[in-house]
């Protein structure tokens, strides 16, 4: 087996990281060993191990109307599910 000693260094967001942990340490693998896993499979598609896709216009309105919805104090937010379906239902 190869020798492991060449360092990465990379910022993430802390939650990411926490969640990334807690996901790869429930199959027994650590950051380090996800991220080798990562760079082995990159190499053997010979690009990005998933497919990457532009979002159609249709996604991008629903992303735009969110960002809007977000810095929209007067817009209209429920706590719960029960709360949104009853105003659905109305």
């Amino acid at each position: 087996m190869a020798q492991k000693n060449a360092h990465l260094n990379i910022r993430i967001n802390p939650e990411l990281k926490r969640e990334a942990e807690i996901l790869y340490g429930s199959f027994g693998l650590t950051l380090s060993d996800a991220v080798n896993m990562f760079f082995s499979k990159s190499l053997m598609e010979n690009g990005l191990p998933f497919e990457l896709k532009i979002p159609n216009a249709e996604t991008v309105s629903a992303i735009e109307e969110g960002r809007r919805l977000m810095s929209d104090k007067k817009a209209i937010s429920y706590t719960d599910m029960d709360s949104l379906w009853r105003a659905l239902n109305e």
